[in-house]
């Protein structure tokens, strides 16, 4: 009898000794992404002409998922990432021109895991808004490494903007929103705040947001790292049919081989990171994720798939996505079930006991479920991409199932003139079958329409974030090219009309109107703000810096439009610096 009581007692703990050990303490997380590596930029996707040995063993070891999909570029990536929201719904519509602020009310990751007792810390690129309220300090994060704009260098960083071909090296960044001056390579400093920041919080749940803004435009790269790709063919030993359908370019093959040398760079950082983790023995109850933003900018390999950057098509939304936990799964599985990037706060909501939001809508689910065997129930995932707004029908997709509809066409096409691929037997999105599945295409165009209908009237875009000037949150305020909305692709043009939305605070004020180039003396420098307009001659020649003192300006929500005049000419600031004096 008393040997019968103990069989079960001895099966269940053997049982037990097969499976994980549930954790006691909440994970911490590292969440690493890169900045324009596509699909096939590794070693383990079958590129032989890239080294990136650390990734490929990190992968080895992790959850493989095979079918990941993102947005087709930066920042409406990261919005969705932090939110689990389709980017719309955060106010975050483009890169630039003004539409890659999103809105103070978004609840973040960062908040989210804060609100469960984590420390926060971002390194890197951020590109959700570069001004009080939607800095990383205002949504979430108690540490920040930052630069500013959509990557260092560009137009909108403009600390950095005049190094011009050195911007990656020595970089001025913002640490807790202050400027900074940094010596070294952009990417080893960020992973090196990285690693002091996990080393100074170890003892405690931490969340480290690892964000490097290469291989991204400029292509800078140390030298050491260049000569290890200068001689090599980055088409070669791949299969023609996984090829870009058009040949290589010399300018291709120079652009891969810079990118494969900053993606090598990282790949070394990644190393040291990895090294400190398992030094500092929380490897096993650390979640780290590897993951990229969006297909690559330029032709290279990207696995066979079709597209790249900015587009709907695979090549541009499918990127890699390696996730280890040892404590609570198993090394060296793969995924194949679909996700994506509004999924990853509902699942670290689920893995770290940290409760979402009730108040909106998220978009995403928890991925859980298919780690454990589960058959996730179908959904519909929505892509676009142009300037400004969605526009019908230019550059939308909706996937549901094995089923993808893409438009690629006029507002007033026809059904017949959309793409339908079956992903299942077509992944590399060649044989277009909407015309022998009418009735499916037309049911996702009907979902498509109404999807983009919701998200074109989301409050967020409607009511676009508003920088907020001459509060005690930020002073002086820097309004960058990045954020300048008006006409589309505003840049680094001077005659170009343009603005930055704002919510100003009355009082009186110093403000500073940097040019890109000397001003020729004699015009009058112009600022409208609604119905307040305000008119000074300037006589010098010259001067790319005009600065007004103890300027009393009104309380309201305004279009902030300076702009120099002479003649016929109206050329816009390329960046201006606003200081509340009283």
């Amino acid at each position: 009898m008393k040997i019968n009581n103990a069989l079960p007692l001895l099966i269940g703990l053997l049982m037990m000794g097969c499976q994980k050990k549930e954790v006691a303490t909440p994970p911490n997380v590292i969440l690493i992404i890169t900045d324009d590596q596509g699909y096939g930029d590794l070693g383990i996707h079958n590129n032989p002409n890239i080294m990136t040995p650390t990734l490929d063993a990190f992968a080895r070891k992790s959850i493989r998922f095979n079918n990941f999909h993102v947005s087709p570029v930066c920042a409406p990536t990261r919005s969705s990432l932090m939110t689990g929201r389709y980017s719309l719904r955060t106010g975050v519509r483009d890169t630039y021109n003004g539409g890659a602020i999103m809105a103070a009310s978004e609840f973040t990751l960062a908040e989210m895991l804060k609100k469960a007792n984590y420390t926060t810390g971002i390194f890197g690129k951020w590109h959700l808004g570069d001004n009080y309220p939607s800095r990383p300090s205002d949504q979430g994060f108690d540490e920040s490494v930052i630069h500013l704009a959509g990557g260092i260098g560009q137009v909108g960083d403009f600390t950095n903007y005049f190094k011009m071909g050195t911007s990656y090296f020595d970089p001025v960044l913002w640490h807790n929103n202050q400027q900074k001056a940094y010596k070294g390579y952009c990417s080893n400093i960020f992973t090196e705040k990285a690693i002091d920041f996990i080393e100074k919080n170890k003892e405690q749940p931490f969340f480290c947001y690892l964000s490097f803004n290469a291989p991204h435009t400029p292509l800078q790269v140390p030298d050491k790292y260049y000569q290890m790709y200068k001689d090599i063919d980055p088409s070669q030993g791949i299969d023609a049919q996984l090829m870009p359908e058009a040949e290589l370019t010399e300018k291709d093959k120079e652009d891969a081989r810079k990118v494969y040398a900053m993606v090598s760079n990282i790949d070394d950082n990644l190393h040291r990171l990895f090294e400190k983790v398992e030094a500092l023995g929380i490897e096993d109850n650390t979640i780290i994720i590897f993951m990229t933003d969006n297909g690559p900018q330029q032709v290279r390999y990207v696995s066979g798939m079709r597209g790249r950057k900015s587009s709907v098509y695979r090549g541009g939304i499918r990127v890699p996505f390696f996730m280890r936990y040892p404590a609570k799964f198993k090394d060296n599985q793969d995924m194949d079930q679909m996700a994506a990037h509004i999924d990853l706060l509902p699942t670290l909501s689920k893995l770290c006991a940290a409760p979402m939001p009730q108040d909106r809508k998220i978009d995403g689910r928890s991925f859980l479920p298919a780690l454990q065997n589960e058959t996730l129930p179908e959904r519909s995932f929505f892509s676009y991409w142009t300037r400004k707004f969605p526009e019908l029908y230019n550059n939308v997709a909706l996937q549901k199932g094995e089923y993808k509809l893409v438009g690629k066409t006029d507002f007033d096409a026809s059904l017949q003139e959309f793409e339908l691929y079956n992903l299942r037997e077509d992944p590399y999105e060649k044989i277009n079958i909407v015309g022998q599945e009418r009735e499916k295409a037309s049911s996702l165009k009907s979902e498509m329409d109404e999807l983009i209908s919701e998200l074109s009237s989301s409050p967020n875009l409607v009511n676009p974030p508003l920088i907020q000037v001459g509060t005690p949150n930020e002073n002086p305020v820097y309004l960058n090219r990045n954020d300048a909305g008006g006409q589309r692709g505003v840049w680094n043009q001077e005659e170009i009309y343009s603005f930055w939305k704002v919510d100003l605070q009355k009082g009186v004020y110093d403000l500073k109107f940097k040019f890109l180039k000397p001003l020729d003396g004699g015009g009058d420098l112009f600022l409208e703000m609604g119905q307040n307009i305000k008119r000074k001659q300037h006589l010098e020649d010259e001067k790319d810096e005009l600065i007004w003192r103890n300027v009393a300006l009104p309380a309201g929500a305004f279009d902030f439009t300076p702009f120099y005049r002479k003649g016929r000419k109206s050329i816009f600031p390329l960046w201006v610096e606003i200081q509340k004096v009283e």
